[in-house]
């Protein structure tokens, strides 16, 4: 698995993943490289709304359309720092990073300025936290069979399951694109 690079994939936790965590969770890999991999888990929506979490960053929320759409726990790392995953879309934020053509990763408190006033990107996720591993720690995590990864095949499917399957949803959205019945999964790994 060494010089593997799972950027811009699906990483979908195993029936045997036990950690209360990542248990059932479908996170997109934002970067993967020798310093280890980061990603934003994509299907834990929270209680907290957008309206909310605007108020509480003293940003006023103009654009009703996305003030009661849920924000997601993004993973256990940095919990009270928001990312925001979206379609690369004109416009220049503080902190951004590439993650493909189609999609990009900004942090910066910019961006949901722009959104609460309706010209930040129409297609996003804003999630608080995010998921980590150490160089090399995911690559032995899946030797275990804790996840499985897939990418999408092309970008209009890539954007149907990050904007527009329901959370509930993606972890089968994610397993179809590998083929994959959630019922045919075991929480036995076995190698050959």
């Amino acid at each position: 698995m060494e010089n593997v690079n799972l950027t811009g994939h699906f990483l979908i936790a195993m029936p045997s993943m036990t950690d209360p965590f990542f248990a059932k969770s479908v996170t997109f890999i934002c970067t993967h490289n020798q310093e280890g991999a980061m990603g934003v888990m994509i299907n834990r929506p929270s209680d907290v709304t957008y309206e909310t979490l605007f108020e509480k960053i003293n940003v006023e929320l103009l654009n009703g359309l996305v003030a009661q759409h849920h924000v997601l726990y993004g993973g256990p790392v940095q919990p009270e720092r928001g990312f925001v995953l979206h379609e690369t879309v004109a416009g220049e934020w503080d902190s951004t990073i590439a993650i493909s053509e189609q999609i990009a990763l900004t942090t910066s408190k910019d961006i949901l300025e722009s959104v609460a006033i309706g010209v930040g990107p129409e297609k996003m996720l804003l999630a608080l936290g995010y998921a980590g591993w150490t160089p090399g720690q995911l690559e032995e995590e899946i030797k275990q069979n804790s996840w499985l990864s897939v990418q999408a095949k092309d970008v209009e499917t890539l954007h149907k399951i990050l904007y527009e399957t329901k959370h509930d949803e993606k972890l089968n959205a994610t397993l179809a694109l590998l083929g994959v019945d959630p019922a045919m999964l075991s929480d036995v790994a076995g190698h050959a």
